[in-house]
């Protein structure tokens, strides 16, 4: 048994954001149907980069452990197929434009009068009200408008993108939590209800300290590389031969850290003592610990900092993390077995639930795999009906 066994999910979104919320919930026990266009699928299909076989691994990272229907949703049988499997469903998930899944008959208002107990999850770039509703956009689209990339990089260079797809993972991860508290509130209420989530409002979202800054300063945040706006030290630091190393220290460590690095002045210096003090000189204070930090080697730095109770954390490439022991330890780097290319390796959902089966972790559907099974057991099809859908077009 597994946390959502039994919850039904329907998930009528592409790309990123919702795949990635709806595999969460699937491996967590939830049986998530996908609807795909027949023929071409979620687009991310055919998204670079490709395993060896050809299957991508875009679509592999967001698509686990759920089932596949193909339905053409332009012709009035497949809206009606699609329909009828929404109104069995607990979550349906969506991210077309406002008034989408409305030109399919595929509302909220239409569905929740014979599903009344179905949580309806619209996620948009820009929400259902609002001027911007009706504009379309991107993961680095949201970065910028929502300020994002402007408070990303360093301060003498240009703005950055975050070096992950922020918006859409940040905004995946609100579709779950949206799911999970309708399922809740439902438990108690016995209603269902449409859920407005925006990518933008989520970015703003994220702004919180930052925009605490603004509130209370009135300033403007700027970019400050990999520096803490409010603490010193907080920041990555070269070591001897090019690696770096991040080093974050409160009040407690800074005479540790001053102690390892021989910084013995700075140590005795009271005006240093307290982390206000040290942000009001924070040139001094970061080029002193640079200096020293950059004669030593990085491995025996860390080491050293961590043996004396001082956060340090080395910078990791990708690579590099995929392979920590500990990462290694729990299981974080798994595979799925593929039914053609066998194991294939992927990141596991992180969260582990005691007293619960391990969650699912199962290879990502081919286009249309289960469009038989849930014609045939979940509508009721007869095989000549079943047939005839498929001689039209209407399912793959």
């Amino acid at each position: 048994m597994r946390p959502l066994d039994g919850i039904r999910i329907i998930d009528f979104s592409r790309v990123l954001a919702g795949p990635m919320a709806t595999q969460i919930l699937a491996e967590f026990g939830a049986e998530v149907t996908k609807i795909e266009r027949p023929g071409i699928g979620d687009e991310s299909r055919s998204f670079e980069p490709m395993f060896d076989g050809g299957q991508s691994a875009y679509y592999s990272a967001f698509n686990r452990s759920k089932r596949s229907i193909a339905v053409d949703l332009k012709t009035d049988a497949g809206r009606q197929l699609a329909f009828d499997l929404a109104a069995q469903a607990d979550v349906l998930v969506e991210n077309f434009l406002p008034g989408g899944m409305e030109k399919h008959g595929l509302s909220y208002e239409a569905l929740s009068a014979v599903n009344p107990r179905l949580i309806y999850i619209s996620n948009t770039g820009f929400g259902q009200t609002g001027p911007y509703k009706d504009r379309k956009g991107y993961d680095t689209i949201f970065q910028a408008l929502s300020g994002v990339i402007d408070l990303t990089g360093h301060p003498d260079g240009p703005p950055a993108k975050v070096g992950l797809p922020f918006a859409d993972l940040t905004s995946g991860l609100w579709i779950a939590i949206a799911a999970l508290t309708g399922l809740v509130g439902r438990a108690g209420s016995g209603k269902g209800c449409h859920v407005d989530l925006a990518m933008m409002d989520v970015q703003v979202a994220m702004l919180t300290l930052p925009a605490a800054r603004h509130f209370a300063l009135g300033e403007t945040p700027k970019r400050v590389g990999t520096e803490h706006l409010g603490r010193v030290p907080s920041a990555a630091y070269q070591c001897d031969g090019g690696a770096w190393l991040f080093i974050s220290a409160s009040d407690q460590h800074w005479p540790l850290l001053c102690d390892v690095l021989g910084l013995t002045e700075l140590a005795k210096d009271s005006s240093l003592a307290h982390n206000r003090q040290r942000v009001e000189r924070r040139d001094e204070v970061t080029a002193a610990l640079s200096a020293a930090i950059a004669q030593r080697d990085r491995f025996e730095l860390a080491e050293s900092l961590r043996a004396a109770g001082v956060p340090a954390g080395e910078v990791n490439t990708v690579p590099d993390i995929l392979k920590d022991p500990h990462i290694t330890a729990r299981g974080m780097v798994d595979h799925f077995d593929d039914p053609e290319r066998g194991p294939t390796l992927g990141l596991r959902t992180p969260a582990r639930f005691s007293g619960y089966d391990p969650h699912r972790f199962e290879a990502p559907p081919k286009l249309g795999a289960d469009t038989h099974k849930i014609l045939s057991d979940e509508l009721g099809l007869t095989e000549d009906q079943i047939t005839a859908l498929y001689d039209k077009g209407i399912v793959a």
